[in-house]
């Protein structure tokens, strides 16, 4: 009887497996990064495999500075968990510390167009996306916070599901730091350029269809300028949902947060 049971349930286990999330690290031909190709992780539901004419929707998560395409997986294993319990799809790019900017300074850093002229393409023509700006969001932690914002409006084509955890949604306070001088010269001489590339400086570009949530940390760095932001779209009644919590800028927040935030992409799915 003991070996009965160990059987079936290694029979049990081998029929979960074989419809867990897949996840894949992809490579990305492309002329805008240089070098090429840009990795990403990919999480496919499960049930991809079991409805194969099924389409999912899509959220892309960002990294912060530092990180990479596997950050993401490591800050939050339960990511293939929630891909399947939302049936959705979830994309992971390498950021390359790029600040998610075509930078004007640098040739060989047009992160922006790779996202959306190269990735965003690929993951449609080779996963069973619904490719539509509807069924797609986009967030990211820290300078993937800025990164997710940043590209949900200048590209509401493509994305109307934004959001931020610790994001670095002013960059202007910090013209010292994260490389951001890298990307767009130092801040003395192009202050216009800061300015025009600053998240609350970009408001005017949100759109009533756009779906939003920020978070933040009550004791991070980063939290005066989400507070900011958040009451900048309240004075422009921008629809959002902003959260703060006791936390600070680190792994366990945005573990946290990110749970939340696919939550409140499923709900915007949902509704379509």
């Amino acid at each position: 009887m003991p070996r009965l049971i160990i059987s079936l349930l290694a029979i049990i286990a081998i029929a979960i497996a074989s419809y867990a999330a897949r996840t894949d690290t992809i490579a990305i031909s492309t002329t805008y990064v240089s070098p090429a190709p840009v990795k990403a992780v990919v999480i496919t539901p499960d049930a991809a495999d079991t409805y194969p004419a099924a389409q999912f929707p899509t959220v892309y998560l960002l990294n912060g500075f530092g990180g990479d395409h596997r950050s993401w997986s490591i800050i939050c294993p339960e990511l293939t968990t929630m891909a399947d319990r939302y049936a959705m799809i979830l994309v992971m790019p390498d950021g390359r510390d790029s600040w998610y900017f075509d930078s004007p300074v640098d040739p060989a850093m047009q992160m922006e167009s790779f996202i959306t002229r190269d990735l965003v393409p690929y993951i449609d023509s080779h996963y069973p996306t619904i490719a539509a700006p509807r069924h797609r969001a986009i967030t990211g932690l820290s300078m993937g916070g800025h990164g997710g914002l940043y590209l949900m409006l200048r590209h509401p084509d493509i994305w109307l599901g934004g959001g931020s955890t610790s994001g670095g949604v002013n960059i202007e306070p910090f013209p010292s730091k994260w490389k951001i001088t890298d990307r767009l010269g130092p801040y003395e001489t192009n202050k216009q350029r800061w300015h025009d590339n600053t998240i609350i400086n970009m408001l005017d570009r949100a759109t009533s269809g756009m779906h939003i949530i920020v978070d933040c940390g009550t004791e991070d760095f980063f939290y005066a300028e989400n507070l900011r932001l958040h009451q900048a779209m309240l004075d422009r009644g921008i629809a959002h949902d902003f959260i703060s919590r006791p936390g600070t800028h680190c792994i366990a927040y945005w573990r946290n947060s990110i749970l939340y935030q696919l939550l409140f992409f499923n709900s915007f799915f949902s509704a379509q």
